[in-house]
């Protein structure tokens, strides 16, 4: 199956250093955040890849390494075969991949109308000429995602938090992608809103054949958008697998520990083991495997060998 984006070995490092000044006086080294370390992943075309884990795992920078918002220290990703700084200087390959980030009301522009915000990659990458064309293709989209093209004339405060959802995604089509990066989209929406955009995205990739690369903490939100599935921990990837496998099968104490997290009616009254302690700092990650500190099944080999 053709694939649509590869990474491979990628990692992220950001210099959170003091100036120099400042180090020199008090005799400190120069300090590097590790928020991505050694990521390998493939999408193949019409698939959904989800990455889960707790917040400041490393998800959102992967999202953004997948779109090229950032350059990887290490390794390459790859879309359709090309590393994606190329991407980046061909429109005809840019405009295949978009984003729909977490806030929906952040992610907006307030001044405009939500026919402009709509328009607005239909007129940056010329796919359309024309007022009344492209008014069209932007009612047809606002369409497509359950609004209505009159509201079109609106502007994003108008609108409730699942309908500003709809619209961005209603943005990310209209430069015909085949690739979306779904960045948490539904964590800031009610619990009953978040299955209206899940149904709705599951749709669009049905009709549209599109590929997701699907990140979140909620592993239940994951459960129904997943064809893989990978568990990060500490810029890393723990567990890799078709998603149904993982949630019958899960071999990481990490994954497991996530899994007993979610609520669930057959469990009431039953122990459930919590995941305890506080995530490492990603600037000094702790020797061996990273998840040792808050293992309860580590032994002396943990500490001081690292996974594969």
């Amino acid at each position: 199956m053709r694939s649509v984006l590869q990474a491979i070995e990628v990692a992220r490092h950001f210099d959170v250093s003091r100036p120099a000044l400042q180090r020199v006086l008090a005799g400190e080294g120069r300090r590097i955040l590790r928020a991505v370390d050694g990521v390998s992943f493939d999408i193949p075309a019409g698939r959904t890849f989800s990455l889960v884990g707790e917040s400041g795992c490393g998800k959102s920078t992967v999202a953004r390494l997948a779109v090229g918002l950032y350059e990887p220290s290490a390794g390459e990703m790859r879309f359709e075969g090309h590393p994606l700084s190329s991407a980046r200087s061909q429109p005809a390959l840019r405009r295949k991949m978009n984003m729909i980030f977490q806030d929906p009301y952040a992610s907006l522009n307030p001044r405009w109308r939500v026919r402009d915000i709509v328009a607005e990659p239909i007129r940056a990458f010329h796919i359309f000429s024309g007022r009344a064309v492209i008014a069209d293709r932007v009612a047809q989209l606002l369409t497509q995602v359950g609004l209505s093209a009159a509201d079109g004339e609106k502007f994003p405060h108008e609108f409730s938090g699942g309908q500003r959802q709809r619209i961005s995604i209603a943005r990310a089509l209209s430069s015909e992608p085949e690739f979306l990066v779904c960045d948490e989209p539904t964590s800031a929406l009610d619990v009953s809103v978040q299955a209206q955009i899940l149904n709705l995205m599951r749709d669009l990739q049905n009709r549209l054949g599109m590929t997701y690369l699907f990140i979140s903490h909620n592993l239940a939100v994951v459960r129904h958008m997943s064809d893989r599935l990978g568990v990060m921990y500490l810029g890393r990837i723990v567990e890799q697998g078709p998603g149904e496998a993982i949630f019958r099968m899960p071999r990481h104490p990490y994954t497991r520990l996530l899994l007993d997290a979610i609520p669930d009616v057959a469990m009431v009254g039953k122990t459930r083991a919590a995941v305890s302690g506080e995530v490492p700092s990603p600037i000094s990650p702790p020797p061996g495997c990273p998840f040792h500190p808050r293992c309860g099944l580590a032994n002396d080999r943990c500490r001081v060998e690292k996974p594969g």
